[in-house]
């Protein structure tokens, strides 16, 4: 059904959409239906999706067998509390997710968004530490140019100027902050990267708790590539000083970098994974939180006697439901060979960008291609400009970046990034 002008209107007047203004509103883009890679608008133009929902919807829209499992699953129930409860849907999802999630990982915990995963991840090294009577552990090390969410504890692991909290940084917890590694992927470990790692957690580990970061890709925080030597190092520092490690890959899981996890490039297991975005194929909120059977007994075994933490939606059927679908067609689908092409083409066609004098990098892992301008772009001004290209890029900062579901044909890819190179090329004549 059509979107009317009384409703965007109310939009305008009553909904805060994210990271917006309600002084000064950004223009909506009013979408009526989405299919495979398709947003259908208002007006009855499509859009190719360049963005996966945000990094989410790596099966792509209205997918039959996504649709089938929300279906058949709403008959049964669409929720139950999960406390003293158990149910089929969230049994089979983690027998899922310690199936393909790296080794060790045993234990599975249930979230129900991206960032209270994180504060569950941060919850559960400090009360792991706790229970082993060394609670003086209270720190965690993040890296710089990192991001984890807008939650109040995965705000304070966020890079407090590009991390989009700044204005926070007087009434966050204060932890600490590594370098940003210089070490690019595909490239040996520079000494002074683990140099500069190895002095942190040397020097504060008596009070770290965990390292955590986002292995190999920097997500939100600027979409910057780092080598995967320095997430060995990271893994074997934290042995060595006794610190844990919290890997976030909720944008990075599930095949987006071309291993099924990012942690994969490194061969690396940490003790605690934080997994969402694309666990429900992008249907809806979903996270989880994993770990080792080690750091589950410890903390059982503590003074709390229980993980302190159980979220209201924590193992929503529906969402699991859906959720294994996804993990299903993942198991069973071809996304190597999707996401090795989409790369491929993502190199070649935003290749012509870094002739541009206000460019400053292109580059290219797995399905995420990246164009760093030397200037930030303005939303309200690039916006209307894909779309008229008929895409669908959102841009932030000084990056215009590109993570499509993994169903996009060629033609979407090349539509995609033949539409970048041109609104960067009139972005540079204006």
């Amino acid at each position: 059904m059509p979107i009317t002008p009384e409703q965007l209107e109310f939009d305008r007047e009553h909904i805060w959409h994210p990271y917006s203004s309600m002084i000064n509103p950004p223009p909506m883009t009013p979408v009526v239906s989405a299919s495979g890679t398709r947003l259908r608008l208002n007006d009855g133009r499509e859009l190719i999706d360049g963005m996966s929902s945000w990094w989410s919807t790596i099966h792509g829209y209205n997918h039959p067998v996504l649709n089938e499992a929300a279906k058949s699953q709403i008959d049964q129930m669409s929720h139950v509390m999960f406390g003293g409860i158990t149910h089929e849907p969230a049994i089979e999802l983690a027998r899922k997710l310690v199936r393909m999630t790296p080794t060790g990982l045993d234990k599975v915990f249930i979230a129900d968004s991206g960032s209270v995963s994180v504060e569950v991840a941060i919850k559960m090294a400090l009360q792991y530490w706790q229970s082993l009577g060394q609670g003086k552990k209270h720190k965690l090390v993040t890296l710089r140019g990192g991001y984890h969410g807008d939650t109040f504890g995965a705000m304070s692991v966020c890079d407090p100027v590009t991390g989009m909290h700044e204005i926070f940084t007087g009434v966050l917890p204060k932890h600490y902050f590594a370098p940003r590694p210089i070490s690019r992927f595909g490239e040996s470990l520079a000494q002074q990267d683990a140099d500069s790692l190895e002095a942190v957690l040397k020097a504060h580990a008596d009070e770290i708790a965990a390292l955590i970061l986002e292995p190999i890709v920097q997500g939100a925080g600027g979409m910057y590539f780092y080598s995967a030597e320095y997430l060995q190092r990271a893994r074997e520092l934290c042995d060595r000083h006794n610190i844990l490690l919290i890997a976030d890959e909720i944008a990075t899981g599930f095949g987006r970098t071309g291993k099924l996890f990012a942690c994969d490039h490194a061969d690396i297991s940490p003790d605690i994974l934080c997994i969402g975005k694309a666990l429900t194929g992008g249907y809806m909120t979903l996270a989880a939180t994993l770990t080792t059977n080690e750091i589950a007994q410890t903390i059982s075994a503590g003074g709390a006697g229980c993980f302190m933490h159980g979220p209201t939606f924590m193992g929503n059927p529906l969402a699991c439901a859906v959720a294994n679908a996804s993990l299903g067609l993942i198991e069973t689908g071809d996304w190597e060979t999707q996401v090795a092409r989409i790369s491929d083409e993502l190199r070649a066609g935003l290749a012509p960008a870094i002739e541009l004098d206000s460019v400053a990098e292109v580059r290219v892992i797995g399905a995420i291609g990246v164009v760093e301008r030397i200037e930030p772009v303005t939303l309200a001004q690039v916006q209307p400009m894909f779309v008229k290209r008929g895409i669908w890029v959102r841009p932030f900062g000084r990056n215009v970046y590109l993570m499509p579901p993994y169903i996009s044909s060629s033609e979407d890819i090349a539509a995609l990034t033949s539409g970048i190179v041109e609104v960067l090329v009139e972005l540079d004549r204006a």
